[in-house]
């Protein structure tokens, strides 16, 4: 015996609200990390540079370093274990499976550019400060300089 469904909305009506949704400027996940670099005062970032692959979230390009924000639901992560919906499954388990797969692709080939990347989940952002445990996986990232100075100027 299922669940009942408990949404109150069409499938035309959720249809278009779920449209109306938007990858970029999302205020739980990258608005927060922004927030978050401004405040400690870490400079030399750019947004949504499109002339990198995958159009990183966050830029440095001093450092040569993509930093992707990635919702734990869009990006299967396997912490949070999102489930996929029940309702039109054969829409969403490829979809999902899809950005995996292209997340994974476009960081081996930012690596092979000498590109270092560095992926940040939303849970990491909604417990506690992010800089406090973010900074140093800044600092550790595989890129073109040794290490994240404590104020990037630029």
């Amino acid at each position: 015996m299922g669940r009942p469904n408990v949404d109150t909305l069409t499938q035309e009506e959720r249809s278009r609200r779920m449209s109306g949704i938007r990858y970029r400027g999302n205020r739980s996940t990258e608005w927060r990390f922004r927030a978050a670099l401004v405040s400690a005062g870490i400079r030399g970032w750019k947004m949504h540079v499109r002339s990198v692959p995958g159009i990183p979230d966050f830029f440095f390009p001093t450092l040569n370093l993509a930093v992707f924000v990635d919702g734990c639901f869009w990006h299967g992560c396997r912490r949070c274990a999102r489930r996929t919906p029940r309702k039109n499954r054969a829409y969403w388990a490829p979809k999902l499976r899809a950005n995996v797969q292209r997340a994974r692709r476009l960081r081996r080939q930012l690596r092979r550019d000498g590109c270092g990347v560095l992926r940040i989940w939303e849970h990491e952002l909604r417990s506690g400060p992010p800089l406090r445990t973010l900074l140093p996986r800044l600092s550790m990232s595989p890129c073109s300089c040794p290490s994240l100075p404590p104020r990037v100027v630029g």
